[in-house]
């Protein structure tokens, strides 16, 4: 197997959370290398539904070491919530096996006081941000202001930091926001408070990746989010604050780019995407709504409802071309059941072209008109097939059709919710 990258290859909410928990079972270190609590990787095992947000999904196989990157911003209460719902149903989340790099950036209060209050001021343009921080995080990364968790084992420098930022922090929340600006020894006391059960778990990430590397140990690095939300080659500015594409596992997590051996993008049977942004296939109909209520399409962290549509191939071109995916895993093709024909974009039309890959001008993609080609749809149940061969004819030709205008090779086919409704080519 070797060392593998998983991506989600549209928006998001690709099922990325089941085909880790999968290739979990095959690696030795599992690593998150960006994002925050904005994202949700649910599994199902056994009919028992995990949801997790900043743990790496691997943590429900015993033995496995997880870990968060230096590309993660880490939100301490959602972290030791997520370490204490684990523990409680008895899944090992000692510090032996579950670590975080002392240089993640730590969300902070003001950080998500800013977010929301962002989100409110611009009524009609919305980003469709989670609230939860992310963004204003990584905003003080790149200022160079951060807090990051390696500084909890120095308070005086955590109360030099946090003090540092309220200065401007509270300045945009009370005058220009309106919100209420925030305690300088509330802050630092709530955080304080909690660093000496965070303490164990800050470790040194890289070295534990090379270390197990130079062991021949396989490492697999989790996504969040989808291509399409990378904050550079993403629909900007409807996009996350971190670099999603696979290349960022090697500077989320520290690891050499030559260390990346598989890249494997997860790619739903259609298309969904949470908020605001252009979305060519969406489908305002009743398929739409087909799509949504038979493929459960509510967000695993925010619960609001995903917008659906037809699978999208100039979408997938351009993740192939920015990832270099070695393969595809499908997911929820299984819900396609009983529509009596499906639909694939397979280019656009975009100021009298045809576009086989994305426009780079900013809010092109909200002008284009998807080209279809139609399929035939399926009306066998397909949740208990076990094999390529035992699906049905049509619902094989839609595999190949994506492998053609793709150019990659669809290794797993997820034909159920649960861990064995996997059929791997």
């Amino acid at each position: 197997m070797a060392n593998t990258v998983i991506i989600g290859a549209q928006w998001g909410d690709e099922g990325k959370g089941k085909i880790v928990d999968m290739l979990s079972a095959q690696s030795q270190v599992i690593v998150r290398f960006q994002g925050g609590n904005n994202a949700g990787h649910t599994i199902k095992v056994k009919g028992e539904e995990t949801i997790l947000h900043l743990i790496p999904s691997g943590i429900l196989h015993d033995g496995k070491t997880c870990l968060i990157g230096n590309g993660v911003v880490l939100d301490p209460a959602v972290f030791l919530s997520e370490v204490d719902h684990l523990a409680a149903r008895g899944i090992d989340v000692s510090p032996a096996r579950l670590g975080i790099s002392k240089k993640t950036h730590l969300i902070m209060p003001y950080h998500k006081s800013l977010d929301k209050a962002r989100e409110v001021k611009r009524a009609g343009h919305k980003i469709g941000t989670t609230g939860r921080g992310i963004g204003p995080c990584y905003e003080d990364k790149a200022a160079r202001v951060g807090l990051r968790a390696g500084d909890l084992a120095d308070p005086g420098l955590v109360r030099e930091k946090v003090r540092h930022a309220l200065l401007e922090k509270n300045v945009l929340l009370r005058d220009l926001y309106k919100f209420d600006p925030l305690d300088e020894a509330a802050v630092c006391d709530e955080l304080l408070g909690v660093a000496p059960r965070l303490l164990p778990y800050l470790t040194d990430v890289d070295a534990r990746i090379h270390e197990a590397m130079l062991a021949d140990h396989d490492v697999l690095f989790e996504g969040a989010q989808g291509i399409h939300l990378d904050i550079d080659h993403g629909t900007y500015p409807f996009v996350t604050s971190s670099n999603t594409v696979a290349g960022n596992a090697a500077a989320g997590s520290g690891v050499a780019p030559t260390a990346l051996n598989r890249i494997v993008g997860i790619v739903k049977a259609y298309t969904t995407r949470v908020g605001s942004g252009p979305f060519p296939t969406e489908l305002l109909d009743d398929t739409g709504s087909y799509l949504r209520t038979k493929g459960h399409e509510f967000g695993a962290t925010t619960g609001r409802p995903r917008r659906c549509g037809w699978l999208d191939a100039v979408v997938l071109r351009e993740t192939v071309r920015l990832n270099g995916l070695t393969d595809i895993a499908l997911t929820k093709l299984d819900v396609l059941q009983n529509l009596p024909a499906l639909q694939i974009c397979v280019a656009y039309e975009y100021e009298g072209r045809r576009l086989e890959y994305l426009p780079q001008e900013e809010g092109a993609l909200g002008k284009v008109t998807p080209v279809y080609e139609e399929l035939p749809g399926f009306e066998d149940d397909i949740s208990e097939c076990a094999s390529f061969e035992e699906l049905p004819d049509t619902v094989r030709g839609y595999i190949r059709r994506i492998e053609e205008l793709t150019g990659v090779k669809v290794s797993m086919i997820s034909v159920g919710a649960d861990r064995r409704q996997t059929i791997v080519r």
